[in-house]
C-alpha cells in the first residue's frame, strides 16, 4: 500500500514538473562541443534530470562528452529557462549516433541519480572564495556544507561526493602565517579553530585536524567519492602522514617540531603522494617539496604561456578516467594556487595521470582508488583566475560559461551517478 501511494505521489509530481509519463515521441541531445552555449549550465540540467529520477545517457568522446535523454515537455522548458542548447532528435538520428560510439573510441554511461554532495568549510566566510562552491551554484547544483562536527559525528555516510579546497589538515592555519598572522581574519580564524578543537575534545589543532584527515580517509575507503583542489590535496595527504607525528612550529601549537619527524611520515597511509619532504619554517608559505612550482618560488611561466594537457583514454575501456576528462578541448590554461600542481616524482605510481604539463615535472589532475572508494585531486584553485590572491573578489561564472577548467570539476559532479551500459556481444 505504501508503495502503491508513493507511485502515485511520484506521477502527480512529474505532472506538476510538465515531465510527464508516457513515452516521449523522440529524444533530446545536449552537446557539449564547441557549439554548446553554456556548458557549465549544461551540468547543472543534466544534474536537475536525475533528480527527477530520469537517467541520462552520458556519451563518452562523443562531441565533447554529450548527454542524450529522454523528451518531455518539463525538460524543454528547463533547458530554454537556463540558456542551454539543445538538439531534438529522430529514431534515425539516434541509431546513427549509437552506430559512431560503437565504432570509434566512445561509449556510454548510464546516469542513474544525483549525488548527494558535501562540501567540507568553515562556519565562517573566509577572505577568498571556492571554485567548485561557485561551479555548483551557478550550475544551480544542490549540496550542504559540513565542518569538523559533522565529519567526526559520521554524517559524511549521509553523503556520496565530498568536495575539499585549500583546508588545511596539518593544524598550520593554512601557512598563511608569514604574510598575514597580524590580520583580523587570520587571528580570529585562529581562534575558532582553537575552539572547535577543545569543544571537541582535543588539545591542539593539529591532533584534531589529523582526525578530520582519517575520518575522510575512512569515508572514502568505503566507498565515498572524494574531489580536492588546491592545498587540500597535499595537506590532507600530509595529516595522514603524520599520524602521531609534531609535524608543526611551535607558533601553531605551542612546542617545537619533532626532530625526527621527516624519517616518521608514513607513506602507506596517503591517497596519491609519497617521499616528500617537509618545510618546517612558519615563515615558508608551502607544505611540502610536493607542490609544484613551488609557491615561495616565482618560477611560473605566466598566464599566457601556462596549459597542460588532458589524456585522452580508451572510453570502452577506461571509462572513469574517460568521464572525468570530458571537455571540448585536449588543452586547458592552468591556474595557480596555493597547491598549483604536483611533482611527478612524488606521485604514487598507482595514481592515473589524468592531465599533465608535457615536457614538464607538473602533474596536474590525478585520480585513484582507496578501499571501496575513488579520489580525484586538480590542483590549482580558480581555473578562470590565473592568480587569486587572498581578499579577490570572486569569479563570475556568467563571464566562463564554457570554462573547460571548470568543466573539470563538474565531470566529478557527475561521476558518482554513472553505471557503465553492459555492451551486448
Amino acid at each position: 500500500m505504501k508503495k502503491l501511494r508513493f507511485n502515485k505521489l511520484l506521477i502527480i509530481l512529474l505532472i506538476i514538473l510538465g515531465v510527464g509519463t508516457s513515452a516521449p515521441a523522440q529524444r533530446l541531445l545536449i552537446p557539449m562541443d564547441q557549439t554548446q552555449t553554456d556548458h557549465l549550465k549544461a551540468y547543472g540540467l543534466t544534474y536537475w534530470v536525475l533528480k527527477q529520477q530520469i537517467t541520462v545517457e552520458w556519451l563518452l568522446n562523443y562531441r565533447g562528452g554529450s548527454f542524450l535523454l529522454d523528451s518531455y515537455p518539463g525538460i524543454i522548458k528547463e533547458l530554454r529557462l537556463r540558456g542551454v542548447r539543445y538538439e531534438e532528435l529522430s529514431s534515425p538520428e539516434i541509431l546513427q549516433i549509437y552506430s559512431t560510439i560503437d565504432e570509434s573510441n566512445m561509449d556510454i554511461v548510464i546516469l542513474e541519480k544525483a549525488a548527494k554532495i558535501a562540501i567540507y568549510s568553515p562556519p565562517n566566510k573566509q577572505p577568498w572564495d571556492d571554485a567548485v562552491t561557485l561551479a555548483l551554484a551557478y550550475g544551480e547544483i544542490d549540496y550542504d556544507i559540513i565542518w569538523d562536527d559533522e565529519v567526526l559525528d559520521g554524517k559524511l555516510a549521509d553523503y556520496d561526493w565530498l568536495h575539499l579546497h585549500h583546508e588545511d589538515f596539518t593544524g598550520q592555519y593554512g601557512k598563511f602565517y608569514g604574510n598575514y598572522r597580524n590580520q583580523e581574519w587570520y587571528q580570529t580564524q585562529q581562534a575558532e579553530f582553537e575552539a572547535t578543537a577543545h569543544r571537541l575534545g582535543f588539545q591542539k589543532v593539529s591532533d584534531e585536524k589529523k582526525a578530520v584527515a582519517r575520518k575522510i580517509r575512512d569515508y572514502v575507503g568505503k566507498g565515498g567519492f572524494l574531489f580536492a583542489m588546491c592545498s587540500a590535496t597535499d595537506a590532507l595527504d600530509i595529516a595522514l602522514s603524520a599520524e602521531g607525528v609534531d609535524i608543526v612550529a611551535s607558533v601553531f601549537d605551542g612546542d617545537p617540531v619533532d626532530p625526527n619527524a621527516q624519517a616518521k611520515l608514513d607513506f602507506s597511509k596517503t591517497f596519491a603522494f609519497e617521499n616528500f619532504k617537509l618545510y618546517f619554517d612558519p615563515m615558508i608559505y608551502e607544505y611540502s617539496d610536493i607542490d609544484y612550482p613551488p609557491s615561495f618560488q616565482a618560477i611560473a611561466p605566466g598566464a599566457e604561456a601556462d596549459y597542460f594537457t588532458l589524456f585522452e583514454f580508451s572510453a570502452k575501456y577506461d571509462p572513469v578516467p574517460t568521464m572525468l576528462t570530458q571537455n571540448h578541448v585536449g588543452v586547458i590554461k592552468g591556474f595557480m594556487g596555493q597547491t598549483t600542481g604536483f611533482k611527478r616524482d612524488k606521485v604514487k605510481k598507482s595514481v592515473v595521470i589524468m592531465g599533465e604539463v608535457e615536457g614538464g615535472e607538473q602533474i596536474k589532475y590525478i585520480h585513484g582508488n582507496f578501499g571501496n572508494g575513488t579520489f580525484t585531486f586538480l590542483g590549482g584553485h580558480d581555473p578562470e583566475d590565473y592568480r587569486h590572491y587572498v581578499g579577490d573578489p570572486p569569479t563570475k561564472l556568467e563571464l566562463h560559461k564554457n570554462s573547460p577548467g571548470y568543466r573539470l570539476i563538474l565531470n566529478n559532479v557527475l561521476f558518482p551517478s554513472a553505471r557503465k551500459k553492459e555492451r551486448k556481444t
